[in-house]
């Protein structure tokens, strides 16, 4: 139901409807990144190293799905907006990799190539939809991502914490802003379903990533 409607509201219902997506498809609705199991648990330093890993493999090549997206939007107001989200996602693509080096050699699990192959498959849909012809599209991936990723970044932040790596505040562009932005691109119906489509292909992504990751630290366990 969440999907069909971000595909169908327009302006400012949109922001909520982002919001639901958020809440029912996003990495806050996965089980895994608020587990037990990959933040306190015996073998949680593993597990977060893992996490850490992978969405290195995801969102720290540069260009990203922000930058692919202010490569082909016109909107003057959009384009402001990426041009802040793109600086603020280089800070936390450099802390995503500060945290993979310190993590160092990854976590030995069954069926590992498996795992890596999936996570390239990701990584080109993600490139794929960012660099979409139809407007609104990554607009609505970049949007997603940039609301998506303050639960990754609770996940990154105790990452950190655990392997001595010092967290900075990330600098990405506040949630008002960002769904006022979402508010007023999606004022046309076609812009509208093509933001939506965007933003929950992100988010499907998101949780399919955060179950490869599961799914690993069940593996490793049962080694």
């Amino acid at each position: 139901m969440a999907t069909q409607a971000a595909l169908t509201f327009r302006g400012v219902d949109m922001a909520e409807t982002l919001d639901t997506l958020l809440t029912t498809d996003g990495t806050a609705s996965h089980a895994y990144p608020a587990s037990a199991e990959l933040l306190y648990g015996r073998h949680a330093t593993r597990n977060l190293a893992d996490a850490a890993y992978y969405l290195c493999m995801l969102h720290g090549r540069h260009p990203g799905v922000i930058d692919f997206a202010a490569m082909r939007e016109t909107d003057p107001g959009a384009r402001a907006w990426l041009a802040t989200a793109a600086e603020g996602f280089t800070l936390e693509r450099l802390f995503l990799t500060r945290i993979s080096v310190a993590a160092g050699p990854l976590p030995s699990t069954p069926g590992h190539a498996e795992c890596e192959a999936a996570a390239i498959g990701q990584r080109h849909a993600l490139e794929t939809l960012a660099q979409s012809e139809r407007t609104g599209c990554a607009l609505g991936a970049a949007i997603a991502l940039v609301m998506d990723w303050k639960a990754i970044r609770h996940v990154l932040d105790i990452a950190a914490q655990r392997l001595g790596v010092e967290p900075q505040p990330a600098r990405l562009p506040d949630e008002r802003l960002t769904r006022s932005v979402a508010a007023t691109a999606s004022a046309n119906s076609g812009v509208a379903r093509a933001l939506g489509f965007g933003a929950q292909q992100i988010l499907a992504q998101h949780r399919g990533l955060w179950t490869v990751l599961e799914s690993r630290q069940h593996a490793r366990d049962s080694a």
